[in-house]
């Protein structure tokens, strides 16, 4: 059943006023299907149909649905649901959803948490925005070293449930640090008596609370992890962070990418209900330094104004300008892209800037090549009597010689960007297109004046 269907039957049962066959036919979905239906409802529906949800899967739908929606329900409900709700969240969960919150409503959530869980909770909104330590949480299995397998089986089956995960098991020493882990299967398959310590693995990956999300995102990936543990500066455990969690962080880290590759201030709302005086302002800023930055472009164009009007071969080279500076633009967005997609990866390193920019230059003979070649064809079969062999050859070599630079400074540029702590991404298609504008007319009206002789 598809999902339109699906929703139309829970309309249907929410205006017939059935609220148990509305509460059975929301059993039947998953979490998130019910945090996407709520989204649909006002706020008089939303209330209603929040309420009929049994208390354990109203906190698991709340922490899927939206922080508008979510400000929503806290606003209208009353404090005693507030805490049952704030209590029976995952920890990394209320921290996330907390942290987006107005302070107003925080310091309510807070003083209606159990006295315990609101102390971690305020630890936790310590950690630095972005943090390792922001989005972990601290519902896993951990066990002391020389813990037998009957001890740890006993415990999981009475602790399990309220964990986050239990597929990765931590073992720490009195001191609390983390020495080793083991997955849950050997724990299921060993003899009761057998101590835990004997089959942990001892080379264990883990991350610093103050380390940056996108730092740990990058070590999940690399040893396809589905969870890592955090530890302070003394290497006690203090918490862990789940793949979902990750899959979150890779997802805004992609978007605010994205969003600096077009030219755009990082933004954490969502597009339809982000204010467009906020989108306009997210959006000025750059435009202006782009704006400004092309000014150059005129200044070159000014500069050649005699040249580019008085001649025949002006009025064919002024033809040509845009046809080289969108080729230039789109030749350093290519290369810039590579780059910036090869470094996320963890794919190039600063030290193989030199490797980089060799590839990018045989690359760049190629289709500067080809570009070339195709264009004199163009230009001595389409462009009249007045096009003459010199010319064409001159508008076809800054082409070629136009590639080389668009090539080079978009494999490059990325790469010094991150060298000195700036975000690659800012190195991207806008920027590059607008230095590449400026130096491919450069290239065109420098060759034009010395091989014609104007």
């Amino acid at each position: 059943m598809d999902w339109e269907v699906i929703t139309k039957r829970l309309n249907h049962l929410l205006d017939t006023q059935r609220h148990g066959e509305l509460r059975g036919a929301l059993m039947m979905l998953n979490e998130v299907d019910i945090a996407e239906f709520l989204q649909t409802l006002d706020k008089d529906k939303l209330l209603m149909v929040f309420r009929i949800l049994p208390k354990d899967i109203s906190s698991d739908v709340f922490a899927y649905m939206d922080n508008e929606q979510r400000q929503m329900l806290i606003e209208c409900i009353s404090d005693t649901e507030i805490a049952k709700l704030v209590d029976d969240m995952f920890i990394d969960d209320a921290v996330d959803f907390l942290e987006e919150l107005p302070a107003s409503i925080v310091k309510r959530v807070l003083q209606n948490s159990d006295v315990k869980r609101r102390a971690i909770i305020n630890q936790f909104l310590r950690y630095p925005d972005n943090s390792a330590g922001s989005i972990m949480t601290i519902e896993y299995c951990e066990f002391r070293s020389g813990t037998t397998v009957a001890q740890a089986m006993t415990e999981l089956k009475g602790t399990g449930i309220d964990k986050e995960t239990i597929y990765t098991l931590y073992i720490i020493d009195q001191k609390r640090q983390l020495i080793g882990t083991a997955p849950l299967r050997k724990l299921i398959m060993a003899n009761d008596e057998t101590v835990i310590d004997t089959f942990m693995e001892t080379n264990v990956i883990s991350v610093k609370t103050l380390d940056d999300q996108e730092t740990v995102a990058e070590t999940v990936r690399k040893y396809d992890l589905m969870s890592i543990p955090v530890v302070d500066t003394e290497n006690r455990l203090v918490g862990i962070i789940t793949v979902d969690d990750i899959v979150d962080v890779i997802e805004e880290e992609n978007t605010e990418d994205f969003e600096k590759m077009a030219a755009l201030l990082p933004s954490d709302s969502e597009y339809l209900k982000t204010n467009p005086v906020k989108l306009a302002l997210n959006r000025i800023p750059w435009l202006l330094i782009l704006m400004i930055s092309a000014t150059f472009t005129g200044i070159i164009i000014t500069n050649y104004e005699g040249l580019l009007n008085s001649t025949t071969v002006g009025i064919i080279l002024t033809s040509c300008i845009p046809m080289m500076m969108d080729t230039g633009g789109n030749c350093g967005a290519q290369a810039s892209t590579l780059a910036i997609r090869g470094m996320a990866l963890g794919e190039i390193e600063f030290k193989d800037i030199l490797k980089v920019l060799w590839k990018e230059l045989r690359v760049a003979v190629m289709v500067g090549f080809v570009l070339a070649a195709i264009n004199f064809a163009r230009l001595m079969l389409f462009s009249g009597e007045s096009m003459t062999v010199a010319v064409a050859s001159v508008v076809s070599v800054s082409m070629f010689l136009t590639v080389l630079f668009a090539k080079s400074i978009g494999c490059t540029l990325p790469m010094f960007a991150k060298k000195i702590h700036l975000d690659p991404a800012l190195m991207a298609s806008p920027l590059i297109t607008t230095i590449v504008d400026a130096c491919s007319l450069m290239i065109l009206f420098s060759i034009s004046t010395s091989v014609l002789g104007i």
